[in-house]
């Protein structure tokens, strides 16, 4: 769901995975059953296991050993654990240049960029290791930290009280998931339900045209 383009806005809620965020590969979904010595390596059944109690681990509910306990059915070792938590967190922390250039070329101080993002809590502390997370966001609210889950509507109260703006219909909400844009908009806020095209998302932003960004982005690119 997305409300009607407007560039007159206060701040920025912004998903990680799928809108910064890349989503991961083939492969790395096999190098991660691969770690997890999933039987056959047959992914379609490894992928059912791993999402199956995610949200309860995204929402700290879960520690690290007890959510691959539930994935794997049975409790791994100290060291396979470790190895489990680096390869789910490799897979998560590639990021989309496209987006992230023309996040910097918004980023002015009067427009806060507040991150609203489901990640269990070892995600979140490596997102916050990051460059980008130091620059361009204002505040980084992640679900473990929270207790909850968007689209639970108390996270994005959360979100909006740290922008620190009153009206949330002058505020943005990016997300690819239609489900928490729809939630979203029920409390007031504007939303783009992005689906990977960064021109939509520069449309949408209060800084120069999506023209001249989308012109901008494509020349960082050929240059790099």
């Amino acid at each position: 769901m997305t409300t009607h383009p407007d560039t007159e806005i206060d701040a920025l809620i912004l998903d990680y995975n799928g809108v910064k965020g890349l989503q991961p590969t083939v492969p790395m979904w096999h190098q991660l059953a691969e770690v997890a010595d999933w039987p056959d390596r047959d992914i379609r059944s490894f992928q059912e296991a791993f999402w199956g109690p995610r949200d309860a681990y995204d929402a700290g509910q879960l520690s690290d050993l007890a959510y691959w306990a539930k994935v794997l059915g049975y409790h791994p070792g100290p060291r396979a654990l470790r190895s489990l938590r680096a390869a789910d967190t490799e897979m998560w922390i590639r990021t989309d240049d496209r987006v992230l250039d023309i996040l910097y070329r918004a980023h002015r101080p009067d427009l806060p960029m507040v991150l609203l993002s489901n990640a269990p809590h070892f995600l979140s502390d490596a997102l916050d290791a990051t460059a980008w997370r130091r620059e361009l966001m204002t505040e980084a609210l992640y679900s473990a930290r929270l207790g909850l889950c968007k689209p639970d509507p108390a996270a994005y109260r959360h979100a909006l009280a740290a922008t620190g703006v009153a009206d949330p219909g002058r505020v943005l909400f990016v997300d690819d998931r239609a489900d928490n844009c729809a939630a979203a908009v029920r409390l007031g806020l504007r939303t783009l339900h992005y689906t990977g095209d960064p021109d939509d998302l520069a449309r949408h932003l209060p800084s120069g045209s999506a023209a001249t960004l989308a012109r901008t982005v494509g020349s960082t690119l050929l240059a790099s």
